[in-house]
């Protein structure tokens, strides 16, 4: 069996080399042979498209004889559950079949069809995942409010300012599609960054 992994941490300051080593560890229990990796750090809200990794994982199996694609829990893949369910159909078409190790589910069944049990439990987790970062945003948003009508700042203190370095990492993603020649207005559409902060990551590209 030929399998690929996928890793994913929304954040600089997380890690994804846990996820690896357990996937990796999993792999060589069911004697299934590594032939790619892919990792990346980037909000799982993010739409397919916006994310390099991922578009790279789904392009190479097209390509490639690939039978497995393993990830650690679904929200890797993606916590938009649209996109989730999308990713997990286009690969099933193909008959590659997707393992997500910490529900000990699989997509596929041996003979290649479809698994009815993990198509249900996903299709619920997919849904949680996408209303937990709707729950999550909501109590920021709320709590951001009664900061303020408290006399509360949001923001940076006066007089911060972020090294270069610190803007590179934080805007790493920005950064990759002014380099490709995306005009300000269109990276400000896909990544939700304010033009004016994208002014200022292109003139440290």
């Amino acid at each position: 069996m030929r399998a690929v992994i996928y890793a994913r941490v929304s954040t600089n300051g997380q890690d994804y080399e846990r996820q690896l080593d357990e996937l990796r560890s999993y792999a060589a229990r069911m004697d299934y042979e590594v032939v790619k990796e892919f990792s990346e750090k980037v909000s799982g809200a993010k739409k397919v498209e916006e994310r390099e990794a991922l578009s790279d994982l789904l392009g190479y199996v097209g390509e490639h004889k690939v039978d497995k694609v393993l990830i650690y829990e679904c929200s890797r893949l993606s916590r938009r559950a649209v996109d989730f369910l999308a990713v997990i159909e286009q690969l099933s078409e193909q008959g590659v079949s997707v393992v997500i190790l910490q529900n000990g589910l699989e997509t596929l069944q041996p003979d290649g069809n479809p698994n009815p049990i993990a198509q249900l439990v996903l299709g619920i987790l997919a849904q949680f995942n996408s209303m937990e970062r709707g729950l999550i945003r909501s109590r920021m948003e709320s709590g951001y409010n009664h900061y303020r009508a408290n006399g509360g700042v949001v923001g940076r203190k006066k007089g911060y300012r972020k090294t270069d370095q610190k803007m590179k990492e934080e805007y790493a993603e920005e950064l990759r599609l002014l380099k490709k020649g995306y005009s300000l207005a269109n990276v400000s559409k896909l990544t939700g960054t304010a033009i004016n902060t994208l002014r200022k990551v292109k003139r440290i590209a």
